[in-house]
């Protein structure tokens, strides 16, 4: 029979002092299964990272090799243990308190792609996965958005691993309180904010409204707010707690309680920080692993100011295109991973069929900068699908048109020709008849101030072919191919690359949950990799390459 012994208990058993007997070498002895040492076994084994692996050698001084299953003893013969794996799930790759506190089995958000591409359905089958999605809300109506918040809450009933997107609107603050009182009126969830440049009574409101204390003191939040940010200054916003500013435009407004206010002031606005790097849409184009440092240290300097008890969870967004990216990601301290551009190709995506088969053959540097159409006037840009498309280019024009000229009447005949004929195909004056019907039923406040200030009529102007652009990309327009804003950052070339003849190729098996899964298989996998080479063991490459196939 063996014995298992510590070098402790050998000593004392056979009457000697612990201090003088040398340790015993733990030694592993092989089941069924031999010892990889070659480099296609080794690659074997990283494909299953659920199980436990032990990294052994034959002898001192040799190449280690990697043994599954088998049996440990601390005396007797066997090959020299160096160390032992624990298995690999992809659902321990972030922090715990981020699937204990959203009610999910996966560190994994996807979603929010504006004017409802990322769909109830979207939504629904991420929650359904024990995954987080959230829905698109961006660029949508009220009653739009309304509707679909009643769909979600019926699908789902009180499953609480989802939520809807709120953008920052600069230029319509009403649109942005309506949405909020929506959101709180229908007690969604969770939200994502994002674009916030600056905190907004509306992103307080949503953050703060329905704070409460449990019986043991602890601070329960009505909902939890999401800030996507790519700058660590407007991080230290949302890592703050709540400015007493606005906390007072508030309780004027009778918006939230003294109770509320007084909680505010004692947790951060927001208790996850989703780090954009180089992404789809409003972007900085940073690089992630720099943003995520510093963003990741001024969590931990706030928390330690502010003397929050509870964890303030920092995730990752951008260039996370296949698995590699994402196991980096975490290997740098996600606490979950968010992804976007790539989920427009998923079967559930509100994106034409023509539009996924433009993004289907991207590649890596087939995006460009242009301007957004949220923040036309602000200079704020998103990045978009270049290939296939002349809309970057054409939006461009119109704004280097606004920067040069007061007014569309003051615009030279020449200039004003080629945007009426290239970019708008209407007259000025058409372009603002169906404009102004526009932000008549959205917000007439608009038309208001557009028929007083010139300028501001030109935006509108402008500002409708940007928003109708990526309409035209939803609805499959024919004749507007060409004008097509594709939302999409270099992760998507990544995934193309990835994805090139396996099942995720085949548009109806691209589901959301399908995506997201083989990204935090692929991710385990190389995780696993990683950990057996940093034992010694002499991993190929090629295991640190995982190939998309149909899971369960």
């Amino acid at each position: 029979m063996e014995v298992l012994l510590d070098a402790s208990s050998l000593g004392r058993a056979v009457g000697m002092p612990a201090a003088t007997v040398e340790p015993s070498v733990p030694r592993w002895r092989p089941g069924r299964r031999p010892v990889a040492f070659s480099g296609a076994d080794i690659v074997a084994i990283t494909r299953q990272p659920r199980q436990p692996l032990h990294v052994v050698r034959d002898a001192p001084g040799h190449e280690p090799g990697v043994g599954v299953a088998g049996t440990v003893v601390m005396s007797g013969t066997g090959y020299e243990l160096v160390g032992s794996l624990p298995p690999m799930y992809p659902e321990w790759l972030g922090d715990r308190s981020f699937t204990r506190v959203h009610g999910a089995r996966f560190p994994y958000v996807a979603g929010e792609m504006a004017n409802g591409i990322a769909t109830t359905s979207f939504v629904v089958a991420l929650a359904r996965a024990e995954m987080l999605g959230f829905f698109g809300a961006a660029g949508l109506a009220l009653p739009v958005i309304e509707r679909a918040v009643a769909d979600l809450t019926r699908t789902l009933g009180g499953v609480r691993n989802w939520g809807v997107n709120l953008i920052h609107t600069p230029n319509e603050a009403g649109h942005e309180d309506g949405v909020v009182d929506l959101l709180l009126r229908a007690n969604v969830p969770k939200v994502s904010a994002s674009a916030f440049m600056e905190l907004t009574p509306a992103v307080v409101r949503c953050a703060v409204a329905g704070l409460r204390q449990d019986p043991h003191g602890e601070i329960v939040r009505a909902r939890h707010l999401f800030a996507k940010i790519s700058r660590p200054k407007v991080a230290e916003k949302f890592l703050s707690p709540a400015p007493s500013d606005i906390l007072g435009v508030l309780l004027d407004r009778g918006q939230i309680t003294q109770d509320e206010a007084r909680l505010a002031q004692r947790v951060p606005l927001a208790e996850d920080i989703t780090v954009e790097a180089d992404s789809g849409g409003h972007t900085d184009n940073r690089p992630l692993a720099v943003v995520l440092f510093a963003v990741r240290a001024l969590r931990d300097q706030l928390s330690h100011r502010n003397g929050y008890t509870r964890p303030v969870r920092v995730g990752a967004a951008g260039g996370l295109g296949e698995p590699s990216a994402v196991a980096a990601a975490f290997a740098a301290g996600a606490a979950y991973v968010l992804t976007g551009t790539v989920n427009q190709l998923s079967a559930e995506a509100n994106l034409s069929d023509a539009a996924k088969e433009m993004l289907a053959k991207a590649d890596l540097s087939d995006v460009v900068m242009a301007p957004a159409a949220d923040m036309f006037e602000h200079g704020v840009r998103v990045q978009v699908l270049r290939r296939g498309t002349l809309f970057a280019a054409r939006a461009k024009q119109l704004y280097d048109a606004y920067l040069a000229y007061p007014s569309l009447e003051e615009i030279p005949a020449p200039v004003r020709e080629r945007i009426e004929n290239d970019v708008l195909r209407s007259t000025f004056d058409d372009a603002w008849t169906m404009t102004r019907r526009f932000w008549v039923d959205r917000d007439a406040r608009e038309v208001e101030r557009a028929e007083t200030d010139a300028r501001h009529r030109m935006a509108l102007v402008f500002r409708s072919y940007l928003g109708l652009s990526s309409r035209w990309a939803i609805d499959g327009e024919p004749s507007r191919q060409m004008d097509y804003q594709i939302w999409c950052g270099p992760a998507i070339g990544a995934f193309n690359r990835w994805v090139a003849g396996s099942p995720l190729a085949v548009p109806h098996q691209r589901t959301v949950v399908q995506i997201a899964l083989n990204l935090l298989e692929g991710a385990a996998v190389v995780t696993r990799a990683q950990q057996l080479r940093t034992y010694g063991v002499a991993v190929p490459d090629e295991a640190f390459s995982y190939r998309p196939r149909l899971l369960s």
